[in-house]
């Protein structure tokens, strides 16, 4: 991923705005790979032919394969002479301004991606530099017969019972900024830091969701922190060991990270415009090395 600062718009490029949705099962995650079926390979090709230029993505997260996204973001820099291409016709008066390009990309893209919507990017935005927070969404079914069939691809079947409680409670105790080693896949260089704001549990009926935000997430964390407080909702592991955890400095193998299938990324928080260059400079200083 190259993290040069855009050329602006005085240099004669546009950086855009995209909100975006996908359903990850038949993508190998987000990042471009060699013969891989990636979500961010899939966009840069529709918005290349769009723009009849290379257009590479930055998004705020990359997401791990088979995990979805209901409000992912990324922006894109394009030459300003390269904007008129993507135009089938001009917007009309009453139309935000890339609503035809949208429609374009909607009948160019495959359907288990989507462009929501593109707008111009405030000065200093950067969708994966200015994000103050992203926000995962984790789903279980608990049901006998596994996960009703229009939600399978979305919501992890759980064979066995799980006491919301005690997950819960142990939940509690990883609030924070910690190390998050112990549930991260190692990186060479990059910090396992994180200030993890919200792990909530709550069940309706056969259906387990937890809710998950902090200030970032290094690779495979959220899908670990899950999978050990499984091992505690199963009572095969305490709350005392699943806080435990956090004085780890390596990936801990004590446990399993929880499917993919169950990932759902539901947003990302911005600062106001005028606080975005300030929120870029420091995560940039904090997470480059990421």
């Amino acid at each position: 991923m190259n993290d040069v600062p855009a050329i602006d718009a005085d240099g004669g490029h546009v950086r855009l705005r995209l909100d975006i949705a996908y359903d990850g099962t038949d993508f190998a995650g987000w990042a471009p790979q060699p013969g891989q079926r990636t979500v961010a390979g899939v966009l840069e090709e529709a918005l290349s032919t769009v723009f009849r230029t290379p257009a590479p993505l930055r998004a705020a997260g990359r997401t791990d394969t088979g995990v979805h996204a209901t409000g992912q973001v990324a922006h894109v820099d394009v030459s300003a002479d390269a904007l008129p291409n993507a135009y089938p016709r001009s917007p009309r008066p009453t139309e935000p301004e890339f609503l035809p390009l949208v429609r374009r990309l909607g009948r160019l893209l495959p359907a288990d991606v989507r462009i929501r919507r593109i707008i111009r990017a405030p000065a200093g935005f950067d969708a994966r530099f200015s994000a103050l927070r992203r926000h995962y969404v984790y789903r279980l079914s608990t049901a006998p017969y596994g996960a009703e069939p229009h939600q399978a691809r979305y919501i992890t079947a759980w064979p066995r019972l799980l006491d919301a409680d005690a997950m819960t409670e142990a939940s509690r105790n990883m609030l924070g900024l910690h190390d998050f080693a112990a549930f991260c896949r190692h990186r060479e260089a990059a910090t396992t830091i994180r200030d993890l704001q919200r792990l909530d549990w709550t069940r309706d009926g056969h259906l387990i969701t937890v809710c998950v935000t902090a200030d970032a997430f290094c690779w495979s964390m959220v899908r670990s922190l899950v999978g050990a407080l499984l091992a505690v909702g199963e009572h095969r592991r305490t709350a005392a060991w699943c806080s435990g955890l956090l004085t780890a400095t390596r990936r801990s193998s004590d446990f399993a990270a929880a499917p993919a299938r169950g990932l759902t990324m539901i947003g990302v928080s911005y600062p106001p415009e005028n606080e975005l260059q300030a929120r870029t400079l420091i995560t940039r200083d904090l997470r480059t090395r990421d």
